[in-house]
Order: C-alpha cells, then structure tokens, then sequence
C-alpha cells in the first residue's frame, strides 16, 4: 500500500475562522477527516502534517525520505517565499503535489508565484477540498 505525506503550512489549522469567503466555513479537522476518507478509498496510506514553522516543514519533508511514496504539500503562505523548502522537496526526490484550496493563480499579484511548482509534478488551485482528492488520485 502506498504512503502519502499531507503537509499543510501556515493558517491552515485556522480553516473555518479565516477569510471563509475565501477558504470555506469547514475546519481543519475536517479537512484531514475527508483526506483520510478519500485516502481509504483509494487504498492509500496517508499522514496529516500541519505546522506553522518553516522549519518544521523542512524536517518533515527530510524525514520522508524512504518512508513516504508521494508528498502532498499546500505550504501557505510559504509557497510565495520559501527556497527552502522548494529545496528540500528537490533533495529527498519524492513524488510531490502541490495543491492550494483557493486559485493562487487568480488572487493578489504576490500569491501567483509559486517556488513549490518548480518541485511538484503537478499543481493543483482552486478546488477547495476536492484539490487534495485529486492529489490522491495521482499517488493510486
């Protein structure tokens, strides 16, 4: 069976109470009950990583590194930012997903840069919760 990482940066442990016109009125909780639902589905194996510390991302994605087939990271606010951790994606050579619940790509001129795609083999924005389902579905 095959492991996925879910690794979800900054704010989002705040899914529900901020900007719910932006990101839904549904908690982080329930973002990671419908990973691990869809997941199952799936016949996948998946862990749920939140953080709001750069850092901490790096570790984990370090630390997948022959544990986990597939990485699915929404990294906030530092996908606009973070070298790091586009560098660390590109160190432990894991199959990665970039997905983001609102369109990166249609929101301030600041958000539609994202160092992560340069990792990711494939970059999904826009579809709120359904984005990490289809995450999924590229590790099946």
């Amino acid at each position: 069976m095959k492991k996925v990482l879910v690794i979800n940066g900054p704010n989002l442990n705040m899914l529900g109470v901020r900007e719910p016109q932006v990101y839904g009125t549904a908690s982080y909780g329930e973002l990671t009950d419908y990973i691990q639902k869809e997941a199952g589905k799936l016949g996948l194996l998946v862990e749920c990583f939140q953080t709001n510390h750069e850092g901490a991302i790096i570790d984990k994605i370090q630390s997948a590194r022959g544990v986990f087939d597939g990485i699915i990271i929404n990294a906030g606010g530092y996908t606009h930012t973070s070298i790091a951790i586009l560098d660390a994606l590109t160190a432990v050579g894991i199959d990665t997903v970039e997905v983001h619940l609102s369109d990166i790509f249609a929101r301030e001129s600041f958000r539609r840069t994202s160092y992560i795609s340069h990792a990711a083999k494939k970059t999904i924005a826009g579809k709120g919760f359904s984005g990490y389902r289809e995450a999924l579905e590229f590790f099946k």
